[in-house]
């Protein structure tokens, strides 16, 4: 083990299992401090696991007012997301407790996600392979058949909601494809090329033939999706979410799924995670749901653990990084 520069510090990170499953390594935030990594931290367990620690690294795992407010010697809440709802910030501003996240570790992770989800919605790979698995293709009377429509994306409209980081990368790989971009965000884009237009939600929303979003979730962004707003689509047109479920209205979807309003839609994730059993989207016509792993590739994964160990040293060195409050 690397000689420890904070050796009476301590450092427990909540909820370890989703980052870190056991094919990276730990000891370098062991080097840190004085280690406890728990896998799972149900919500009534934190403030118990918590309470000596300095030092929080959280993903999943809430930290609210009233569990910040009862470790008294809390000093630092790294999350492991680039989403830090989970964290009550106001709280943690109270105390002068410093709160970091990562911002940029699984952008080219989530931008493919996005089309592997457009390419099933387009070709359903998967359902014609198990056709054929099933023994439909050699009893075709042709050298080849189709289960659906089978649509090529040259030419249509990706319409981007949010237009940071990941929302540029989907629109680089959607001008590859040969897409007219769209791009809608909380302030108009100063950088865009003669391939990405700038335009209005509701615009968006009539014009694209895939709309994908890519902001985070606020209480101005939090049912930006809206019963109306899915209205205003294609009947042709598929929805992508890889950003946040409650983005959605979920019942809307499903109904607007199932009336043939629109033709489909590709989920990483969902207004509450792990789902009751009955989310209404789970049956809703032409509906792929993934189980939040957008961001979890095994090189998206090493990028957070660097950048998550580089956020505490550079906290205990006195120069933190990636500081939302």
């Amino acid at each position: 083990m690397a000689k420890k520069i904070n050796k009476g510090v301590n450092i427990v990170v909540l909820d370890g299992f989703t980052l870190n499953p056991g094919d990276l390594s730990w000891e370098p935030l062991a080097a840190l401090g004085e280690l406890k990594v728990y896998d799972r931290t149900p919500y009534e367990k934190v403030p118990d696991r918590a309470r000596n620690a300095q030092l929080v690294i959280t993903n999943k795992a809430l930290l609210t007012g009233n569990i910040i407010e009862s470790l008294p010697e809390l000093t630092y809440i790294g999350v492991t997301a680039t989403g830090c709802n989970v964290v009550n910030i106001e709280a943690a501003r109270r105390r002068s407790i410093t709160v970091t996240n990562v911002p940029e570790y699984g952008t080219t992770s989530v931008a493919q996600m996005v089309f592997a989800h457009i390419l099933n919605l387009c070709l359903h790979v998967g359902e014609h392979s198990q056709s054929v698995s099933h023994g439909a293709w050699a009893k075709s009377p042709d050298f080849c058949y189709w289960d659906f429509p089978l649509i090529e994306l040259a030419g249509l409209t990706l319409g981007i909601i949010g237009y940071g980081r990941i929302g540029r990368a989907v629109a680089q790989l959607g001008s590859a494809f040969g897409m007219h971009v769209l791009v809608n965000d909380i302030t108009t884009p100063s950088d865009l090329n003669g391939d990405v237009k700038a335009v209005d939600l509701n615009t968006l929303f009539r014009q694209s033939d895939v709309i994908s979003l890519h902001c985070p979730l606020t209480p101005q962004t939090e049912n930006l999706v809206s019963r109306q707003r899915l209205k205003l689509m294609k009947p042709t047109a598929f929805f992508i979410n890889t950003s946040r479920g409650p983005l959605v209205e979920e019942q809307a979807l499903a109904e607007v799924l199932d009336g043939g309003l629109i033709a489909g839609a590709g989920l990483d994730v969902l207004e509450q995670e792990p789902p009751a059993d009955n989310n209404p989207l789970f049956a809703a016509r032409n509906c792929y749901i993934t189980p939040h792993i957008a961001w979890a590739t095994a090189s998206a994964r090493e990028r957070l653990m660097l950048i998550a160990v580089e956020n505490v040293k550079a906290f205990l060195s006195g120069s933190p990084q990636n500081v939302v409050s």
